[in-house]
């Protein structure tokens, strides 16, 4: 295979290997200090980042607020105080190798309070910002007021030039990178247009290309690309290395590296890594940002595919088709179902699915009472994690609320995202994991269970493998 080539980002020559950032406390500063250690560029999450007490012991994320807008306001407090010890840690760890980035997601609630938190409070300890999820028109001004770079996630040439043109041509100096993430490959969310098909993967070689032939009408031929979502061994892109076509090029992996000694995850969850097989990983609609994401089809994952198979449209009224009378909640008010959905619908309630929750989409879903007063209790007991919840109905603007009616095919993606971060659960929780994580049960430098460190995987990855 070619020889890696180092490139300057963020201000100093590194690997062109670039740890992927993974949200609450899956990448965190031992992981990306490490990496960045062996010479590449380190990410750490900025997305709800485990915080501590003066003592050094892990701060337990309980909220006290009564209301979502004092649970949204101390959640901010959590991130800006877990941000910044991360960014202490992975520097220290870093030994002053390489680069350390944080990840945040544009989406999340309180994103912009958070970065200005951070990079304050972290100032000097952290030289890029990669930054997706959303349309993040202002991370440039912002990484730019700390003497950051910053690197804007996209997938598509069409989205970076709308952010160009808006925004960041103001802010040349500052873009250190451009990562495009694959939609169809990526782990967590991902990208996917409306206008693509989800059940259809296009050729990243074309996109990035068209991304590549994008920055240059606007002067970045020699702004580097990390090229996300998909990448497991170099030697399947050997053809993208030293490409002028392409120009300068990194990776970055996101999945690979959980499978690593310094990988906070519990061993449970490594272990669950290396017997995935190929399909493990399910593209899906879940997620209550509206995004899609990707994540393992565990338990938890197969009850939101077979709850929305539960549902049914309805009508408050006859029209139609929609005729047959069906009672709804406690009091038994009735809507309007087709009788072929009413006949499923007293099927699924014989089978024990026997409340009926109302979704945004005039539609009804059948769970379980248990599972139906856990929803309940998430939904109110939402901190505002996200600008926009679906889930919850929560948004981050004066009326704290997105005005329709809270989602409930969907989940608290901070609880369940915590519990698997801070327990031995992987098979009742979300995991996100990108479509090639069955290739660890399959590549020989984990045979036997082998669990590398950071500076053997970096080595590997090195080799082509």
């Amino acid at each position: 295979m070619k020889a890696l080539k180092p490139l300057v980002m963020s201000g100093r020559e590194v690997l062109p290997l670039v740890e992927g950032g993974k949200g609450v406390s899956v990448s965190n500063g031992e992981s990306s200090g490490a990496w960045a250690a062996a010479g590449g560029i380190g990410t750490f999450s900025g997305v709800n980042a485990d915080s501590y007490d003066e003592a050094g012991n892990l701060e337990p994320q309980i909220y006290e607020g009564r209301t979502r807008r004092e649970r949204h306001e101390e959640l901010i407090s959590f991130a800006i105080r877990g941000g910044i010890h991360q960014a202490r840690a992975a520097h220290e760890r870093s030994n002053g190798q390489g680069r350390i980035h944080m990840n945040v997601l544009w989406e999340m609630g309180g994103s912009e309070h958070i970065l200005h938190g951070v990079l304050e409070g972290a100032q000097g300890l952290i030289h890029g910002v990669t930054c997706g999820a959303g349309m993040p028109y202002k991370i440039a001004e912002i990484t730019a007021r700390y003497g950051c770079h910053y690197y804007p996630i996209v997938s598509s040439a069409r989205a970076f030039r709308a952010l160009w043109l808006r925004a960041y041509h103001k802010f040349r100096d500052n873009l250190g990178g451009v990562v495009y993430e694959d939609p169809w490959l990526a782990g967590g969310h991902n990208g996917l247009s409306n206008s693509e098909d989800p059940t259809k993967p296009e050729d990243p070689f074309p996109r990035v290309l068209a991304l590549r032939q994008m920055m240059a009408s606007f002067g970045l031929n020699d702004t580097p690309i990390i090229m996300a979502g998909g990448v497991w061994w170099l030697s399947d892109w050997e053809d993208w290395i030293d490409n002028p076509d392409l120009g300068p090029i990194a990776f970055q992996f996101g999945t690979r590296p959980l499978l690593t000694q310094e990988s906070p995850i519990s061993d449970a969850w490594k272990k669950r890594l290396l017997t995935l097989q190929e399909g493990d990983v399910l593209l899906n609609r879940f997620s209550p940002t509206g995004f899609y994401s990707s994540a393992v089809k565990n338990p938890f994952m197969l009850d939101l595919m077979a709850r929305s198979e539960r549902q049914v449209a309805y009508m408050t009224k006859p029209v139609g088709e929609h005729a047959a009378e069906f009672p709804v909640g406690p009091r038994g008010r009735p809507v309007y179902l087709s009788e072929t959905d009413r006949q499923r619908a007293e099927g699924w309630v014989a089978q024990g699915y026997t409340t009926a929750l109302k979704t945004p989409d005039s539609t009804l879903v059948f769970v379980t009472p248990d599972s139906a007063e856990t929803i309940l209790h998430d939904q109110i007991e939402c901190m505002g994690c996200l600008s926009a919840c679906l889930f919850s109905n929560w948004m981050q603007n004066e009326q704290g609320t997105t005005g329709k009616k809270a989602d409930p095919r969907s989940y608290c993606i901070q609880k369940t995202l915590q519990a698997i971060s801070h327990s031995d659960d992987c098979e009742h929780q979300l995991m996100f994991a990108g479509h090639n994580a069955y290739r660890f049960a399959k590549d020989p430098f984990y045979a036997d269970g082998f669990i590398p460190t950071v500076k053997q995987l970096v080595e590997r990855i090195a080799t082509g493998y």
